[in-house]
This record gives structure tokens, sequence and C-alpha cells, in this order.
């Protein structure tokens, strides 16, 4: 049974901010007030951006970096990580139940993004067997994250009750209650700072109040981050307000104080970012890499001085003992003192099922309170060396029997890997391919007008295309409609719009400036072939080069004088990831789905070899 049949509460008014700023020490322990007796111990283990990746995740999205070398071969030695395979419902169950053994007082929570932007598996029955497997593994409450709001509030609220979707039996590659009637989730979904319009009345839950065996009680918040409105599309969400976090949490502490409640926990939709590791080569040399899984910050590491977690963490009221985190798909343990300057825990770990988070903790019963310095967390692989349980299994097994006639289907053929990684000028291979398809698309031809150049936001493309073969046997090079899904998962509707000269400047310029100022929040739009641009950084930051904007051979001037016929997906239409310039669009035209276009795109390409990453340059 699910639980929000009879739990949908009523929020409550935000509070003025905490003052305050916050950094991110770099133990794993809080420090604060010494461990006092007629203590019992809790241990909490959490995850978070699980993203419906209930098969075990190939190339990077399978990997965790544990280490790194040095490799001389080339004339300039080069730092090279060294990675384990991670991740897969199957053995992350596995693996909290091992956790769990010889614990009385144990729970587990998520911080959001369980769903959305899910691989195919899981994504073509509306999220379905991922509700399904996290129920399987004993989750306990989430706070809701962005991506739970993909296909819009009211299916997910239909997450937390169940029910079916009159959804044609597959209409737009999504079959709901294909297997058997959908029942919704057992654990509890939380979203304190997401109300209806005008109204105090959360969409879900604020918080969830978990009662241990002998007494002891934790209560636990969850919230998404508030800018979720800029990163989702704007149809889902219309009539809901989404609050500021520190206020929101702040104003519910009373709230559980007036129920005994004194042990709190956040559970936030929002992160960090580990800054770069400084690690020592057996040359003796420093090198700048890609930090480790528990190097952040146990292991001398401390987060991005940007990171978005931290100011919300240092103004959090100092009545929350603990904070756990997500959204960046990052892993972190660290201590950022609250404003009482005490330290509090704030943990991530990762994304896709790769790690979790073990946190044990003394509680005092007599306060009915967290023991501050007692609280130690360690982030924990989910290696794939353990035996896989067997009920996820059986949940995997049915839903790929079902989707195996669409996941198998051959659509076309690479030469070599096909991904994401950048240009110093922000260009990659995989996006290139996206937008040339997206530009291509017959499906938003309108009046016989073709578009001459297509954007897509690097947020939506969520995989890369390897060469070598997956498990499944297709053969190397292979692209399946499964592994261009895992791509773009999100359904979304490639839209055809006018948009003036001075508007495609406008956009190009807000690829770094407002919301996405910052080196941590560029969002470098993908561009497809014949559209041109260079950029460089001037004494206000990164800007246009003026007159480098072309179209072919046509020089697009800064001003309305000339307009042009442009393509991009519905979220980006709607002035997603904070692009409102796509919002001044004329004569938009809704074509067909991002998926299609990609499907019936590549076989007119294969086998495809990426082009030189020359659309975008930096000066």
């Amino acid at each position: 049974m699910s639980f929000a049949r009879a739990r949908r509460l009523t929020g409550v008014m935000a509070v003025v901010l905490a003052a305050g700023a916050g950094v991110a020490t770099t133990s794993g322990v809080s420090q604060a007030n010494p461990v006092k007796s007629s203590t019992t111990d809790i241990q909490i283990l959490s995850f978070n951006d699980f993203h419906g990746n209930l098969e075990a995740p190939s190339g990077s999205s399978g990997r965790v970096t544990v280490d790194h070398r040095l490799d001389t071969s080339g004339a300039t030695p080069k730092v090279v990580d060294v990675t384990k395979d991670a991740g897969g419902v199957e053995y992350l169950s596995t693996h909290l139940k091992q956790a769990r053994a010889g614990h009385r007082n144990t729970v587990t929570v998520a911080a959001g993004d369980i769903i959305g932007a899910s691989p195919l598996l899981s994504a073509a029955f509306h999220d379905e067997p991922t509700i399904e497997a996290m129920n399987t593994l004993g989750l306990d409450a989430t706070s809701v994250g962005n991506h739970e709001f993909d296909e819009g509030y009211k299916e997910l609220q239909r997450m937390q009750d169940g029910g079916c979707l009159p959804d044609g039996d597959g209409a737009a590659n999504q079959n709901s209650c294909a297997a058997h009637t959908f029942e919704g989730a057992d654990f509890h979904y939380l979203a304190a700072n997401v109300k209806y319009a005008g109204t105090n009345e959360t969409i879900l839950p604020p918080y969830w109040v978990k009662t241990f065996p002998g007494g002891a009680r934790v209560g636990f918040i969850g919230m998404t981050l508030k800018e979720t409105p800029s990163i989702v599309s704007q149809a889902g969400i219309q009539g809901l307000q989404f609050t500021d976090e520190v206020q929101t949490a702040n104003a519910l502490v009373p709230v559980l104080k007036r129920q005994g409640v004194n042990a709190i926990v956040v559970l936030i939709h929002q992160g960090g970012t580990p800054a770069v590791q400084k690690w020592t080569g057996p040359d003796g040399k420093v090198y700048n890499a890609n930090a480790t899984y528990d190097y952040a910050c146990g292991k001398g590491g401390t987060l991005a001085p940007d990171s978005a977690i931290l100011p919300i963490a240092a103004n959090l009221s100092p009545a929350i003992d603990m904070v756990i985190s997500g959204h960046t798909h990052q892993p972190y343990v660290c201590n950022v003192p609250d404003p009482a300057g005490q330290q509090r825990l704030v943990t991530s770990a990762s994304s896709f099922g790769r790690l979790f988070t073990e946190t044990d903790l003394k509680y005092d019963m007599a306060t009915a309170d967290i023991v501050r310095a007692s609280v130690a967390g360690t982030n924990m692989v989910v290696t794939r060396d353990v035996a896989k349980d067997p009920a996820e299994s059986q949940i995997i097994s049915t839903y790929s029997t079902l989707i195996k006639p669409i996941a198998e289907k051959h659509l076309g053929t690479i030469t070599t890997d096909v991904n994401r990684v950048a240009s110093p000028a922000g260009e990659t291979p995989l996006g290139d391919l996206i937008a040339d398809a997206q530009v291509n698309d017959p499906s938003v031809v309108s009046g016989g007008v073709k578009p001459v150049v297509a954007f897509m936001n690097p947020g939506g493309i969520r995989a890369d295309l390897t060469y070598a073969s997956s498990p499944k046997g297709e053969g190397d090079g292979v692209v399946t409609y499964e592994e261009a899904f895992t791509v773009q998962p999100f359904n979304n509707y490639v839209v055809s719009m006018n948009l003036t000269g001075a508007d495609i400047y406008a956009l190009l310029q807000q690829q770094w400036s407002g919301a996405n100022a910052g080196p941590s929040a560029t969002k470098f739009l993908q561009v497809s072939k014949g559209f041109s641009y260079a950029w460089r950084t001037g004494t206000a930051g990164p800007e246009v080069v003026p007159g480098s904007v072309k179209i072919g051979d046509t020089v697009v001037a800064n001003d309305a004088s000339q307009t042009f016929r442009v393509a991009a997906n519905n979220f980006l239409s709607d002035g997603g990831d904070n692009f409102a310039a796509f919002k001044n669009g004329t004569a938009k035209y809704i074509g067909g789905l991002d998926i299609d276009s990609f499907a019936n795109y590549l076989p007119t390409v294969s086998p495809y070899t990426p082009a030189a990453l020359d659309r975008i340059t930096k000066q």
C-alpha cells in the first residue's frame, strides 16, 4: 500500500533567513559538545539521484574514481583516473541489507531524483519499476527533486498514491501498469517547499517522523531546490510555488519541536561540488585531478566555494542536526558550521546508485536529540562483487521482457565513442549529433519552412554513446534504441519557432549570465552544423564576439532586422535552464519527440564519425 492517500499535510509559513556563511571543513565527523550518557545508537543510510538506474549503469555512469595513476607514455605526463565499476539496484539492495545487519535502529532515506531522466527500462513504464524497486530495497523516505516533476506534479502524486494512467497502452513510447496495477510508493515522498500557489498547502507531506524501537524519534524534512521552476517544463508545475529552502526548513523546526521531536535531519535536493583534487604523482609533482569518491572532505578535500549547498547549510537552524543533499551527482561527506558555530554534517552519495552514505550517530534519550559530536558519515562504494538481490532481479526481468522488442532495435552505427567531453569552447561531439538530428527533423517543418539552426541544452544529454558493445551483445558500434533513449530520456518534443538575430545573441549571452553565471553554472548550448560563433572573456566576463555569429555564410546581426527559423526542445522553448530569450519565439510549431528525431536521423549518417569541434570557438 502507499502512504499519501491519507497523509497530504498542510505546509507552514516561511520564516526569515538566518545570517551567516559556510565553509566546508575536512572532517567527516561533527565536532560539537562532548558525548553524553544514556544514549542509543542510530544508523542512517542515504543515497540520491538514482534516476531509475535499475540495471548496472555502463560507461562513466557506472564507475567511481578510487585513485589516480600517472601516464608517462606521452611527451607530457597525464593524470589518469583509477576507477571501480559500481551501481545497479540488485547490488545496491544487497549492500544496504548488509549494512543494516546488527543495527537495531536504522533508517534508509534519499535526497531526491529517484526517478526522472531514467533509462528506458524504467522510463518506458512511467518509472513505476523504480518505485517498486525502491519499495523492495527498503527506502523509508525521500525528498522530491526537480526530476520528480518531469511528468508533472500530478504524476508525482500518482507515484506516491498508485493507480494507472490511461496512456493508450504505449502512447509516446510509455505504458503504465504494463505488468500489473501500480500500487505506489511504500516510502514517503516529502515536499516541504512545494505548495499550491497562494496557499500554505504542500503537494506532499513536508516532513516525516521515524520512531525507532525503544522510542527514539527523528524528524526528516524534505525539499527540492528553490530553482526547480527554471529547470523543469512549465506545464507540469503550473499553479505551484517553490519556496526558499532555508526559510521553509527553519519554519518547520518549531512545528516538530512542539511534537517532541528535537532530532531533525534535512533531505534536500541541492548540493555542492568538490574542489579539484591536488594529487602528488610518483614523480613528486602535484597535479590537478578529478576528486576521488572519498576526497571531500575526509581526505583533505573541500567543497568549491560556489557550491549552492554551502549558504543553505550555513543558515539552517542550529536545531537541525544533519543535511543529506543531492542534485550535483557528486560524492562528499563534509562539515559546514551552523549559525551557532557548531559543525554539522553535510553528505551526498554521487548518483545512479554507485554509492550510499552510512551515517552512525548517538541519540540522547534524555534530551530526545542527536548528540552532534557523535555524527560520523562515510560514503560506501556499491561494488558488484556481492550477490544480486533476487527480488530486484525479478523486477528487472519482468520489465526487460516487456520492453525487449523496442529496446533492442538497432538504429545505426558509430565508429568511435560519441561523448559529452567538451572542447575548451564548450562544444561536445554528442551535442553536435543531437542538434543535427533536431535541425533535420521533418516533424518541425511548418508551412514548408525548415529550421536553419537547432539548440540543445547540455543538461538534457544524460549519457555517452559508447562504441563497445553493451553486455546485451548488440555488437561494437551498434546503437540501440535503449542506448539512444538513455542519452535523451525526457520525452521532450522538438519545437520550431522564429527568433530574431537579437534573440539569438541574447540566448547565447544567457549561457553564462544571470542564473547561469559562474564556472559551475555556465550552460553551453550545443548547436547544429552550419551555425557558428566565437566567444571571449571580456572585462565583465564571457561575451559573444560581435559579428562572429553565422548561419552558413550569413552573418547574424544583433538586431531585429533578420528572422530565423530555430529548433529546440519544448523545455528550452519554455525558457528552461534560464534561457529566457526562447520565450520571445513566435509562430511556434510542436513536432515529434526528441528521441524519435534522433532515432530517425542516425541511420541517415551511419556509420557516424564525430567531426571536428569547430562550431563554437573561444578567442
